[in-house]
């Protein structure tokens, strides 16, 4: 099973928020997710972004790779670093 971490739509119309989803690739979207990891508002001037980073950190070492939007959002707020730190510190 391919395990994505991507953005799941929320919100009503021209009024969008995104919930930070760990999700099957084969599902829709706004589909079946396995884990909610995390908010994306981009209407807030600051772009305000709330993260479990200790499940994103377990995700991201047992494969799951994050969509390209997901990983501009978690390099802003230094979790891609840690990652990065903690796969290739020995």
């Amino acid at each position: 099973m391919a395990v994505k971490i991507r953005l799941t739509r929320m919100g009503s119309k021209k009024k969008p928020f995104y919930r930070i989803n760990v999700a099957d690739s084969r599902s829709p979207r706004d589909g079946r997710f396995i884990e909610t990891v995390g908010t994306y508002n981009p209407l807030v001037a600051e772009n305000q972004v709330t993260l479990k980073e200790d499940r994103i950190l377990d995700w991201l070492s047992k494969g799951a790779q994050p969509s390209d939007t997901v990983r501009n959002i978690l390099s802003k707020a230094g979790v891609m670093k840690k990652f990065h730190d903690s796969k290739y510190s020995k």
